[in-house]
């Protein structure tokens, strides 16, 4: 991919300029910890081998311009402004905005961008591309800039350009990942410790739905103004709460004026914050069972109490209980994407094709089955 990309830089803004670099950024999963990265919640995420990559360097004429392969189009702009027709570039372009903002002097550059990271399966292709230009600007301009701070100018590029109000979870894992191991992140004080997973004889594999329904940014920005309005209600009991997550596990939510909505969302974020302490408690005693059991209740959490999943999701996860998989639930925003199945080694083999059949015969969809590994962080390559 990286000789190809390095051409197609030379294909669409010409052979002459300065020296190209190139880089890539992974996608990535998250285990437990699902819809809270931006309430103060603690995530388990880890980096993955698919990734996005890019090609740039500087250029003379102080234009941004760029290509994508995936959309086979070029975007010009002298400054970061808003782009309605060529939505992917809004990801690069609010990342120079955000870099601006910070004093970091950015000129011109060219830059081609393609990758393997499935479009919508909830893998987070946006904070791969937000982070890999982050990194490639400060090579390409020669500035400092901490790897936990390239998160937090991805992460403010999809809030304030973007208009997406994501938490730091995609961001942060895809700047900070290592190879074989998750990171444990506190998202409110982004604190982390690495950890290796022992699997047994379970292995991790997604399957992609395929299906991306078009409410999903709507319903996430949604979903995150329904938590803020339950914790103004918190606080006018319990002012020295900070973050909905630091609500005790055991606290009578019927204390609170919380409405039906209110109170569905804040139980999620209650079950999440429990779930995921035994699921750690699980893997570290190697109790795998259990930890594939807190998997299926984050996926029943998601669909009916904070209202993300949808029909084929719930379908496939459905499905992956009934044949016996260990554990299964939808991951990213929702409303399509994939779903991470923790299982044991082997059963893939004997339940991928009845899968594959039942939910194209459902949903005249194809379920896309994958394998992965867990991987690095952003880098640059040679």
């Amino acid at each position: 991919m990286i000789l190809n990309i390095k051409n197609l830089l030379l294909e669409n803004f010409g052979t002459s300029g300065e020296p190209i670099q190139s880089f890539r950024a992974p996608a990535r999963i998250n285990v437990i910890g699902e819809h809270v990265d931006y309430l103060g919640g603690y995530v388990l995420p880890a980096a993955i081998d698919f990734q996005v990559c890019v090609s740039a360097r500087k250029n003379s004429i102080g234009k941004i311009q760029l290509y994508s392969e995936q959309y086979k189009e070029v975007a010009t702009t002298d400054k970061p402004i808003y782009d309605k027709s060529h939505l992917w570039a809004n990801y690069v372009y609010g990342v120079v905005e955000e870099l601006i903002k910070n004093g970091f002097e950015i000129g011109g550059f060219d830059m081609a961008i393609d990758g393997n990271i499935p479009q919508g399966a909830g893998l987070s292709s946006s904070a791969a591309l937000e982070v890999v230009t982050c990194f490639a600007l400060a090579s390409l301009f020669q500035f400092e800039i901490s790897r936990e701070k390239i998160a937090l100018i991805g992460q403010a590029a999809e809030n304030n350009f973007v208009g997406m109000k994501c938490g730091i979870m995609d961001q942060y894992i895809v700047a900070n990942g290592k190879k074989n191991q998750c990171i444990l992140l506190n998202t409110d004080t982004l604190e982390k410790t690495y950890h290796n997973l022992d699997l047994k004889d379970h292995e991790f594999y997604l399957i992609n739905s395929n299906v991306k329904h078009s409410l999903q940014d709507s319903e996430y920005n949604n979903r995150r103004g329904e938590c803020e309005s339950a914790l103004k209600k918190v606080k006018t009991n319990l002012p020295r709460i900070k973050n909905l997550y630091d609500l005790p596990i055991d606290t009578n939510l019927n204390s609170f004026s919380f409405s039906g909505v209110e109170i569905k969302r804040v139980q999620h974020v209650m079950g999440e914050k429990d779930r995921t302490n035994i699921l750690l408690k699980s893997f570290a005693s190697g109790d795998v069972f259990t930890a594939g059991k807190c998997l299926y209740e984050t996926h029943d959490s998601l669909s009916r109490l904070f209202e993300v999943s949808c029909d084929e999701t719930d379908f496939l996860v459905g499905m992956l209980k009934e044949k016996n998989a260990s554990g299964a639930r939808m991951i990213g925003g929702g409303f399509g994407g994939s779903i991470l199945v923790l299982d044991k080694i082997g059963n893939r083999q004997n339940i991928e094709e009845e899968i594959k059949k039942s939910y194209k015969e459902k949903f005249n969809l194809n379920a896309t089955f994958y394998g992965f590994q867990i991987s690095d962080g952003v880098s640059k390559l040679q």
